[in-house]
C-alpha cells in the first residue's frame, strides 16, 4: 500500500480523488454545523451525519460490500462531564513519526500541551501538527477502554486536516470526548492509519464517543 493509498487518494482515478475531496468537505461542514449547536444537540447531529456518510459515501471506511447491511456505528451514551475546555501550553517543538496500524508512519511535530480536568483529576494530551496533508492539528489519545470496548490503537479527538474541529478561543481548546472516534482502520484493515503514541495515554476509562 502506497502513501497515496493511505490517504484514500488514487491519482490514477480522478473521480475517486474528487470523491475524497467531497467527503472531507462534508465532514468539515458537519463540524461547522456542530459548533453552532448546543453540545448534546450537536452530538446527535454529528452522529446522524456520520451515519449517513458511512452508509452512503464512496469514501466511507465501511467496505462497499458491507454498506447495504450497515445501520449505525456504536456509541457510548452522551456524557456532559466528558466535555472540557483545555488550556494549550507551549512545549519545545519536537518531531515524531506517528506509528501506523499497517505500513508506514506519519511525520508530525509536537507543538503544545493540552491541560484539562477530567474525572476530578488533571490530565494532559500532546497536540501535534501533521507534516503531511498540508498540515493540521491532530490530537489522538489512548485510554483504559482500548482493546476491550474501543480499538486498541486509540481514538481521535481532533484532526483538523480532515475537518474534525470543535473550536478554540485563543489558548482554550474544546475537547469533547463524546466526539471521540475510531480511525478508518478499525472499520477496515485495508487502511493504514496513524495511531496514538503511548505518551498520549489517559489513565482512566473514557466511556464516551
Amino acid at each position: 500500500m502506497t502513501a497515496n493509498d493511505r490517504l484514500g487518494v488514487s491519482f490514477d482515478d480522478p473521480q475517486a480523488t474528487l470523491a475524497l475531496w467531497d467527503y472531507r468537505r462534508q465532514v468539515a461542514d458537519l463540524y461547522h454545523e456542530v459548533r453552532a449547536l448546543d453540545p448534546e444537540e450537536g452530538w446527535h447531529h454529528w452522529r446522524e451525519g456520520r451515519r449517513h456518510l458511512f452508509a452512503t459515501h464512496s469514501q466511507s471506511a465501511i467496505p462497499s460490500d458491507r454498506r447495504d447491511l450497515f445501520e449505525d456505528l456504536p456509541y457510548f451514551p452522551y456524557d456532559p462531564s466528558r466535555r472540557v475546555v483545555a488550556t494549550m501550553r507551549p512545549v519545545e517543538a519536537s518531531s515524531i513519526q506517528l506509528p501506523h496500524s499497517g505500513d508506514g508512519t506519519t511525520p508530525a511535530r509536537a507543538f503544545g500541551r493540552l491541560e484539562f480536568d477530567l474525572g476530578g483529576d488533571g490530565h494532559t494530551l500532546t497536540a501535534y501538527w501533521l507534516e503531511e496533508y498540508g498540515g493540521g492539528v491532530f490530537v489522538p489519545f489512548r485510554d483504559e477502554t482500548n482493546g476491550s470496548a474501543t480499538y486498541g490503537g486509540g481514538r481521535y479527538l481532533l484532526d483538523t486536516a480532515k475537518g474534525a474541529d470543535l473550536g478554540d478561543d485563543g489558548d482554550a481548546v474544546v475537547l469533547d470526548f463524546n466526539f471521540a472516534y475510531h480511525p478508518s482502520c478499525f472499520h477496515d484493515p485495508q487502511w493504514s492509519c496513524p495511531l496514538s503514541p503511548a505518551a498520549n495515554r489517559l489513565d482512566l476509562a473514557i466511556e464516551a464517543g
